[in-house]
């Protein structure tokens, strides 16, 4: 069900309320013991220093102290309370958030870059658990106004009711001088989620731009970036400047107003010298929860901006809708595409034997991207079907098929920790075939890591490094080469050992020694399951059962590979070129 700013903001106080009620009530509790104190001390005058009675003195001096230990107490565990609330609540954004976008139907990357959704994962969902921490200083701050307007209501009719008469209003224009605000944070945290996303991109793929000279493109585009990021930054500090300015004149002319008032009682003699103390005290005292109204009203706008983009990650529509059911167990791993239209593809047919290692070859790289996306169900095929074992794709769960199907891309990246780590990451936990049960038609069990290393040539990886298997790996693996990760990447993905594995250009940073050694291995380990392998690597394909080469639309051209070599003449340009 679609969500907006509203409810995620709703969910963010409401989820963590208990924290939040006790933050908002130890708050309130402060205010009110700031706003008893000028009271307390118009008291002392009238009754203590005036008559000049010494133990009424030292009553009243006991009585303040125990005031201000219990509003000093109630400020820390307030806060306390707040603060904890505002990070449980942008914890458990993160957490929807990075489940949305790793949910199987996908969509939520859509038109995003990652390095956005980083920063609508931290810096929003940080703005939005804040507003728990506004929300309790709100409160206090109107159970101070409250408790300064009943007091003033004690000392003189008139002041009461020019606090009391006049909080409403104030609040209304705050409410008003956030609107820009609001308008312009959401503009700013975009524009800087941008920035992010642009960098993080570039120095992805800066190995890449220095190796085709593309430094300077590279830097223009992240500096077009950039300035689009100040310009928006520069944006909002106006309007928070704007708003901070606009809220200290209003409370500043509110004061004043509160205190001519009450020095114009005093001078008529209507109010007593303590009273009018009292009065110029709560007066003072009053500029603190403007103060924090004014500030808390800042935060309410930044977490409302901050709260719509969240909300519209987590509503993104999906990308493939409908399926619920499950493969046939055992998967058997036939695989067959009748018609198929989608991107690049072009009512393409064709089909893969259970157990069969089949090459898949194009000349467009668009092409081989759309029959990827529709093998690993990321899209649905414009026209057309893809079938598993005769179920269409569409009507299978994208959860449970992608424990059935698994799609290695040719840019697979490597994460943080052991070598070991990133390649068992994918081992099914029960050792046996990711969908089924083990039966007598059953494939045989998951290969341990060690043959999958094996076949992939990452052996060898592990043993040109310093502590072997249990080397760290830096982030997305970049303290290897570009062989390297790519045969960390194929071993991983032949250690899940899937009942039907897609690879992608698996080899294409590998010497052709080595490249011949994994065909050799990839087809030993892949035996009894299906491959299909989208490559242009004659070693690879040499090791196919059968090789079909895709020119985008029309019947493709079926064979082996030698067979193609020597009687497709496209074909044989496409891959010996």
């Amino acid at each position: 069900m679609p969500i907006n700013g509203r409810d995620v903001l709703r969910r963010a106080v409401t989820g963590q309320w208990k924290q939040s009620a006790a933050g908002a009530l130890l708050a309130a509790g402060h205010q009110t013991g700031e706003a008893l104190v000028p009271v307390m001390v118009g008291v002392v005058i009238d009754e203590a220093i005036s008559p000049g009675d010494g133990g009424a003195l030292l009553l009243w001096i006991a009585a303040l102290a125990v005031v201000f230990a219990g509003l000093s107490s109630s400020y820390r565990f307030s806060f306390r309370a707040a603060e904890r609330a505002s990070e449980q609540a942008a914890h458990r954004l993160r957490i929807e958030l990075t489940e949305r976008v790793l949910e199987p139907r996908g969509g939520a990357e859509t038109g995003r870059l990652p390095g956005e959704l980083v920063a609508v994962a931290t810096s929003d969902a940080k703005r939005v658990g804040a507003v728990n921490v506004a929300m309790a200083a709100a409160v206090a701050a109107l159970a101070g106004l409250l408790a300064g307007g009943i007091a003033l209501l004690r000392v003189s009719l008139p002041l009461g009711l020019l606090v009391l008469l006049g909080i409403p209003p104030l609040l209304m224009l705050a409410h008003l001088l956030g609107k820009p605000l609001e308008r312009r944070s959401g503009a700013e945290q975009e524009r800087a989620a941008r920035a992010s996303g642009v960098a993080a991109d570039l120095i992805a793929g800066l190995r890449v731009l220095k190796g085709i000279g593309a430094e300077n493109a590279a830097v223009a585009r992240y500096r077009r970036t950039s300035r689009d990021a100040l310009a928006a930054t520069l944006r909002a500090a106006r309007a928070q400047a704007w708003h901070d300015g606009g809220m200290l004149v209003l409370t500043g002319l509110f004061i004043a107003v509160v205190a001519l008032v009450g020095g114009r009682l005093a001078a008529q003699g209507d109010i007593t010298v303590g009273q009018l103390v009292a009065a110029v005290g709560l007066a003072q005292f009053l500029l603190s929860p403007l103060s924090i109204l004014a500030w808390a009203n800042g935060e309410f706008a930044q977490g409302r901006a901050s709260a719509a983009r969240i909300a519209s990650v987590l509503s993104s529509p999906p990308a493939v809708t409908g399926g619920q059911a499950t493969p046939s167990r055992p998967v058997r791993g036939a695989i067959a595409l009748r018609e198929v239209s989608y991107g690049a593809l072009r009512a393409v047919s064709f089909e893969v034997a259970p157990g069969e290692l089949l090459g898949v070859v194009t000349r467009d790289a668009a092409v081989a991207h759309a029959l990827l996306r529709v093998l690993g169900r990321t899209a649905d095929p414009d026209a057309g079907v893809v079938e598993l074992d005769g179920a269409p794709l569409t009507g299978l769960d994208p959860a449970e098929l992608r424990r059935a199907i698994v799609v290695a891309e040719h840019d697979a990246d490597l994460f943080e920790g052991t070598l070991l780590d990133n390649i068992t990451a994918a081992i099914p936990v029960t050792g046996t075939p990711a969908t089924g049960t083990p039966s007598a038609s059953a494939p045989p069990e998951t290969p341990a890591p060690e043959t999958a290393m094996v076949a992939a040539g990452a052996d060898e990886v592990a043993g040109a490094l310093p502590y072997g298997l249990l080397t760290p790996l830096t982030e997305r693996g970049l303290s290897l080469s570009g062989g390297q990760r790519q045969r960390v990447a194929l071993a991983r993905a032949l250690a899940a050992d899937p009942p039907v594995l897609v690879l992608h250009d698996p080899t294409t940073a590998v010497d052709a020694a080595t490249e011949a050694r994994i065909a050799d291995g990839v087809r030993a380990a892949r035996q009894g399951r299906t491959t299909i392998m989208v490559v242009t690597s004659p070693a690879l394909l040499a090791a196919a059962d059968r090789v079909v080469f895709v020119d985008g639309g029309g019947p493709p051209a079926c064979g082996t590979h030698a067979e193609l070599v020597e009687g497709h003449e496209t074909y044989r340009a496409t891959v010996l070129t």
